[in-house]
């Protein structure tokens, strides 16, 4: 039994958003994330940061959910900023019952345990989005809450924090968000977001009390990575 984390799957098997338009690297991304997950077990607990299904729809990503379900290992999901078929909770934990979809369950306002570990969790948010008309003080507040009220369901055990967003990289701050993860002693922070060349713009290494680390799937070679045993 082990902890890992991935994010950015992009799956699109029943749409039409080929990952490949991005790089070789993108390459059948879907059939190597199958291969590395045939080395976890079915009591394994992974952790996917966001971005999981090009989906615009529960039932446009169905297949895609399918295919996430049928890995080995319980799943934890997080919204990333192109998971457009995030709704609220009851209804996605609705959508998974109904399609028998048993591996799947949703990091969003709570938190789950690993062992003696609190994993915590939400989107995050850019300040650049503010410069396509869609961010807002109202929305950078609420991820923040978020992340809080994620954070107090832990109690008093070891945080682990996974965002979709980085909080930091290079010439970049969410200072909001860093504050809450500073302000509680997050041991370690997770984060997906960047691809290609804005992998040289992660942080990576240790913050105030907090180790940061980049998880999207092409920074990994789509193989999660693994956290804890």
């Amino acid at each position: 039994m082990s902890l890992y984390v991935i994010g950015d799957l992009h799956l699109s098997l029943s749409g039409d958003k080929p990952m490949d338009i991005f790089g070789p690297a993108w390459m059948n991304h879907a059939e190597r994330i199958r291969e590395s997950f045939s080395a976890l077990g079915p009591d394994d607990v992974i952790v996917l940061a966001g971005d999981s299904s090009w989906g615009i729809s529960l039932e446009e990503s169905l297949a895609d959910f399918a295919f996430i379900d049928a890995l080995p290992g319980k799943k934890l999901l997080l919204k990333g900023n192109h998971d457009y078929w995030w709704t609220t909770a009851s209804k996605m934990k609705k959508f998974f019952s109904e399609h028998g979809l048993t591996s799947l369950d949703i990091l969003h306002n709570n938190c789950f345990f690993y062992k003696d570990y609190a994993i915590c969790g939400t989107r995050g948010w850019f300040y650049e989005e503010g410069a396509e008309g869609t961010h807002t003080g109202k929305m950078i507040a609420r991820e923040a809450l978020r992340l809080e009220t994620s954070i107090k369901a832990a109690g008093d055990k070891p945080i682990l924090c996974f965002l979709h967003y980085p909080p930091i990289y290079q010439g970049y701050q969410c200072p909001e968000l860093l504050e809450v993860i500073d302000r509680w002693h997050a041991e370690r922070c997770y984060y997906g977001h960047l691809h290609g060349v804005t992998h040289k713009r992660a942080f990576e290494g240790k913050r105030a009390f907090t180790e940061y680390f980049l998880v999207s799937a092409d920074y990994l070679g789509f193989a999660p990575k693994k956290i804890l045993d």
